[in-house]
């Protein structure tokens, strides 16, 4: 057996279970996703009846699903933008500046990526309480309690109380990125620039971001996706969809419709949903993004 030989098949052995697991774990529940998605199938007991795309025609007739995918939609377009607004903003504040703390600040602005979604929901509901809440106290502080209300319990303000939430969980993470990035920009960049007369806001336009930019295009999909999954838990924990259902979001009923109605097929259904796009706003947000690569 020759040495070329050898060599192949100790690859392929390396790479065969990992290949086997990502079959038997990824690949082969999508497919069965995608198949009982065309099913009335309670998840148990009965067996499924196929009913063809009948889950996707109730799926935009239900009100209570179109009103999640419009909160959803809120999430995704308000959260990513300003988190990574502030995220790059304090990046090259950091980055640039001769604070003898910038070490301490990294890692006040970094903490709470590493907390447990289920912990920053549970911190954040004391911090929006009625009564005991931070914010609450602080308007009465400030003479404005007129201004205090039930945050999480106000259909017109619940939306942007998780999206702020959801800000402060990545904003730190995505200013590592941003900051690891900044750092591997020439200083000579910024020297000349200055020595044009180019201001900090200028060179942060005009060398920082475009220096930056292909970071950017991957922070932009993460974060969108990242509302997706996170979303789930702090609604979870924080609203539960409420009130009335106004901080519903798809993950949370879809999990709502699987083990809370016993209604897999349609549950399915919204996976798939969601699935398709997930994958259309990756590939929309690439494209978009493409030219200021260039």
């Amino acid at each position: 057996m020759s040495m070329k030989t050898r060599r192949g098949l100790f690859i392929a052995a390396c790479l065969l279970p990992g290949l086997a697991l990502f079959l038997l774990f990824k690949v082969y529940p999508t497919i069965q996703i995608f198949q009982k998605s065309l099913y009335l199938w309670t998840g148990v007991g009965d067996e499924p009846k196929f009913i063809g795309l009948q889950n996707f025609v109730d799926m935009f007739h239900d009100d209570v699903f179109l009103l999640a995918l419009r909160n959803t939609g809120f999430l995704m377009l308000v959260v990513p933008v300003l988190t990574l607004l502030i995220a790059l903003v304090n990046a090259s504040l950091l980055t640039q500046s001769k604070l003898k703390e910038r070490g301490f600040y990294r890692t006040v602005f970094f903490f709470p990526s590493i907390l447990s979604f289920v912990v920053i929901a549970i911190l954040w509901s004391f911090i929006y309480h009625p009564t005991m809440g931070f914010v609450n106290s602080g308007l009465e502080l400030l003479g404005l309690g007129d201004w205090a209300m039930a945050w999480l319990g106000d259909q017109r303000t619940v939306l942007w109380a998780l999206a702020v939430t959801l800000i402060w969980q990545a904003a730190g993470y995505y200013m590592v990125m941003y900051m690891a990035g900044i750092d591997g920009i020439s200083p000579d960049l910024y020297e000349a620039a200055g020595l044009d007369g180019a201001t900090r806001i200028q060179q942060f336009f005009h060398i920082t971001i475009p220096m930056l930019w292909e970071i950017i295009r991957v922070t932009i999909i993460f974060s969108i996706n990242g509302v997706l999954t996170i979303s789930f838990v702090i609604v979870s924990v924080m609203t539960a969809g409420g009130p009335d259902r106004h901080s519903e979001v798809v993950m949370t009923y879809l999990y709502s419709q699987a083990f809370t109605n016993s209604n897999f097929g349609y549950a399915m259904a919204i996976g798939v949903f969601i699935f398709i796009i997930s994958l259309l706003l990756a590939l929309i947000s690439n494209k978009l993004t493409e030219r200021g690569s260039h």
